[in-house]
């Protein structure tokens, strides 16, 4: 004969059913990391029977936000998000640990089955608009990163602007109140030499502002946008002969040599010809600046291999200590020098910045006391 059913138990079983347990399962893209997923939810299925819980998977690389949110700090990770309070479970024995945890989160959701405040984070909809919300917090997060990074970058232009402007305007401006005093003072035979020499020397001022300006407008447009890139075939024989013409004057003025070592038959490369004239202006600016009087500058092109073509500007300057040679190609390297010639400036970031849009790389190669060489690879063209 069967027995009558305790209305106790069922009341308590209805209840129990009522309510919902809600987990979160993090795994990376690991296969040990995925082989937890199967059992948690062979077991999470069997105990449904008594109580409704939903497991949801959670792939970390597709929301890395969600990982920062719940402060995971290992992977498989067991985050029970509903009823409050959270907790986390980690480890190589998650099943165990859950079969473990199950009947105390029953009893704590039994308990306080009444209180409206468990209600509201018992419902899921809720557990998930707080997911989306904290998506959103994130995002919001990086957002102001990257705005407070543009106002420390800004902060850094002037700086340099300030800094780097006040030579070369000071020497121009020297030049010409020289020039005017020569026109009433020197004999003409006289004057006329100091004359057509404070001319190329403002002039060679006032293209060294130019370049400064010139380097910081392109800084500042490529923090908010991409550079724009317009490949086509680029012979750099030709190109870096042009290059090279623009310094003659200046070449003589300091007493320096500049070596050519430039094969006419390498190969055109893929590249933005305005973009990269750029970078071996940039260059060779830094060598001339940096090299003393009677030193030497080379630039020469290898064709390295069947993709890929090398432009390297070498020169015989201070050289530049081990550890600052990856720093010379960050943008705020040279607002923290304290040792003169050996900042290389914002515009070693713009080359990087160039050389990696092509697909290339570029370094530098230095010793102190012995010079410095820079190197950059360029695409094949084909």
């Amino acid at each position: 004969m069967l027995e009558p059913p305790n209305h106790q138990t069922t009341a308590k079983t209805d209840q129990t059913a009522s309510m919902s347990i809600q987990l979160l399962l993090f795994v990376d893209e690991r296969p040990s990391s995925h082989e937890y997923i199967q059992p948690i939810r062979d077991y999470v299925k069997t105990v449904s029977e008594h109580c409704s819980c939903q497991l949801e998977v959670i792939e970390i690389h597709e929301q890395p936000h969600l990982v920062e949110y719940f402060r995971l700090v290992a992977t498989p990770a067991l985050v029970k998000v509903v009823p409050e309070p959270r907790q986390t479970l980690a480890g190589s024995n998650l099943v165990n640990q859950l079969k473990k945890w199950w009947p105390k989160w029953l009893s704590s959701l039994e308990e306080n089955h009444n209180d409206s405040s468990v209600e509201k984070s018992s419902n899921v909809s809720y557990s998930g608009e707080l997911m989306r919300l904290s998506d959103e917090i994130f995002r919001l997060k990086k957002d102001k990163e990257n705005l407070l990074e543009q106002i420390k970058f800004k902060d850094q232009v002037l700086a340099m602007l300030a800094h780097d402007l006040r030579s070369p305007l000071t020497a121009a401006s020297i030049a010409v109140e020289t020039l005017e005093l020569a026109q009433n003072q020197a004999p003409t035979e006289k004057k006329q030499k100091l004359t057509l020499q404070l001319f190329q020397q403002t002039r060679n001022q006032f293209r060294v502002m130019n370049r400064l300006i010139t380097d910081i407008l392109q800084a500042s447009k490529s923090m908010n946008a991409q550079l724009q890139v317009h490949q086509t075939e680029v012979f750099l024989p030709r190109l870096s002969k042009e290059i090279v013409e623009q310094y003659n004057d200046l070449l003589t003025e300091k007493s320096l040599k500049l070596i050519q070592d430039v094969p006419q038959d390498v190969p055109g490369v893929y590249a933005d010809e305005e973009l990269i004239r750029q970078v071996i202006v940039n260059l060779i600016d830094n060598a001339i600046k940096y090299t003393p009087e009677g030193g030497e500058i080379t630039l020469s092109i290898l064709h390295r291999t069947s993709q890929k073509v090398q432009v390297s500007v070498c020169d015989t300057g201070p050289g530049i200590p081990e550890e600052k040679q990856e720093r010379i190609f960050e943008g705020h390297f040279r607002l923290q020098r304290d040792q003169g010639k050996e900042g290389y400036g914002l515009g070693l970031s713009l080359c990087r910045k160039i050389i990696r849009v092509h697909y290339g790389q570029i370094w530098v190669d230095s010793v102190p006391e012995q010079g410095s060489c820079f190197h950059f690879t360029l695409p094949v063209y084909r």
